[in-house]
C-alpha cells in the first residue's frame, strides 16, 4: 500500500503560491505510513524509485502549470510519528519551511531505510545518552529534496 500512497501524491491537489506558504503547506503535505508487516516486505530501492517517479510526475505538472521560480518536492522521516512525510513548495532546497534543524540531501535511501527499520512506528525509545536528553538539541534531520522548478523567478 505504501507504494500506492506515494504514487497518489503526484495526482493530489498541488498549490504553488509564494505569497501564501501556509496554504501551500496545508495543501501539499502528505503523511505516509504502513504497518510493520508491510514495511518488512518493502525494499529501500522500490520506495526510493516510487518517490523518484512521483517527483518526475510533479516536475511535469509544475512545468505545465506555468509556474516560474523555485519549486521543490521533499521527503523526510518523522520518527516521532513513525511516518514518511512529503511536501511540495515554491521554495528552493535551501529554504524548506522547517522550524527545526534539518539538512537537505540528495540521498533518499538512508531516510527510507530508517523508516523501514522502525519496528515501533510512533514510539521513540529514550535513553540517557539519546540526542537531546542533556539539554543538547538533537542533530539536524535529513530531508531529501528534488528540484521541480526553475531556480529563478
Amino acid at each position: 500500500m505504501l507504494l500506492t500512497f506515494i504514487a497518489e501524491v503526484a495526482d493530489e491537489p498541488l498549490l504553488l503560491d509564494p505569497a501564501d506558504r501556509h496554504a501551500e503547506t496545508e495543501t501539499n503535505t502528505w503523511w505516509l505510513s504502513t504497518d510493520v508487516e508491510d514495511r518488512a516486505a518493502l525494499s529501500i530501492e522500490e520506495v526510493v524509485a516510487a518517490f523518484g517517479r512521483t517527483a518526475d510526475a510533479l516536475r511535469a505538472r509544475v512545468a505545465a502549470s506555468g509556474h516560474r521560480g523555485p519549486a521543490t518536492f521533499y521527503v523526510w522521516h518523522d520518527d516521532v510519528a513513525g511516518q514518511l512525510r512529503c511536501s511540495t513548495g515554491s521554495v528552493p532546497r535551501t529554504g524548506l519551511p522547517f522550524g527545526g534543524a534539518h539538512v537537505p540531501t540528495d540521498a533518499l535511501g538512508p531516510i527510507v531505510a530508517d523508516f523501514l527499520a522502525d519496528r515501533d512506528p510512533g514510539v521513540v525509545h529514550c535513553t540517557d545518552d539519546a540526542p537531546g536528553t542533556d539539554d543538547t538539541p538533537p542533530p539536524p534531520f535529513p530531508v531529501w529534496v528534488a528540484d521541480l522548478g526553475t531556480p529563478e523567478a
